[in-house]
């Protein structure tokens, strides 16, 4: 059936709007992590209330979520788009919803990074040897992840966001089915990401140039052509770089 006039205006304004709102919620998100990572140096240094023993979960789940809005969101603009334009057709609820699915999922996994960030966080500030070899072994896993199986089929599910939606079961039309698809999203992109987001947190999780580093390399996995090629790239240099630390603990102060 032919788009109505109305319809196609909606659809058009929405094309604009929401990847620019989206755009909007990645750049707050970088700005609130820069802060958090401005405030919490001088914290760890100086015993001030942003250091790890008293940061609280609420406020690191904040800062998490903030995060994974400026890393996560332009490598999902994909997906988004393709369920905005069901939206606008009226196959679906407002993006909204899905998205609320997505972030779920994350601000979920903020819960076991935290405790992980508490239990690290001074020895990795003072670049202890077993921070150091913890860090290495954790860029060694990640490496292997990298070019695992299980790996590349996650990324080809979020590299395919139309294969994705033809997957889906649930009613769109229904708060609790686009819920639904947006977590499970959310599950296939941690299960691109969790490996990446583990060498965050074992560095300590506010490291403003890692979080640069990691997004980029997401981005490329996740919309590039080149995506697995370069995943296996960024393996060879996890390998590097576990090995590395594991040899020479010392060495991480120079990532941190």
């Amino acid at each position: 059936m032919a788009q109505t006039p109305v319809a196609t205006r909606r659809v058009s304004r929405e094309s604009l709007v929401l990847p620019g709102v989206l755009l909007g919620v990645a750049a707050l998100g970088w700005w609130w992590s820069a802060r958090m990572a401005h405030e919490m140096v001088p914290g760890m240094a100086m015993g001030s209330s942003m250091g790890p023993a008293s940061m609280s979960l609420v406020a690191f789940v904040g800062a998490w979520v903030a995060m994974m809005a400026a890393m996560m969101v332009p490598a999902i603009l994909p997906v988004i788009g393709i369920y905005r334009r069901a939206a606008g057709l009226g196959r679906a609820v407002p993006t909204p919803i899905f998205v609320t699915g997505y972030l779920f999922v994350w601000s979920a996994i903020a819960i076991p990074a935290y405790f992980a960030w508490r239990a690290t966080q001074d020895s990795v500030n003072h670049a202890t040897p077993w921070a150091a070899r913890l860090a290495g072994a954790t860029f060694l896993l990640a490496a292997a992840y990298q070019v695992s199986p299980l790996k590349s089929v996650c990324l080809r599910h979020c590299r395919s966001p139309m294969s994705f939606f033809l997957r889906q079961r649930h009613d769109l039309r229904r708060p609790i089915g686009a819920v639904t698809a947006g977590a499970t999203h959310g599950l296939l992109c941690l299960g691109c990401c969790w490996a990446l987001m583990a060498i965050l947190v074992v560095l300590g999780t506010m490291q403003l140039a890692w979080m640069i580093i990691l997004a980029v390399l997401i981005f490329i996995e996740k919309v590039t052509p080149v995506g697995e090629q370069f995943a296996r790239v960024a393996a060879a240099a996890f390998v590097a770089l576990g090995i590395i630390l594991i040899i020479h603990p010392d060495f991480l102060s120079r990532l941190t």
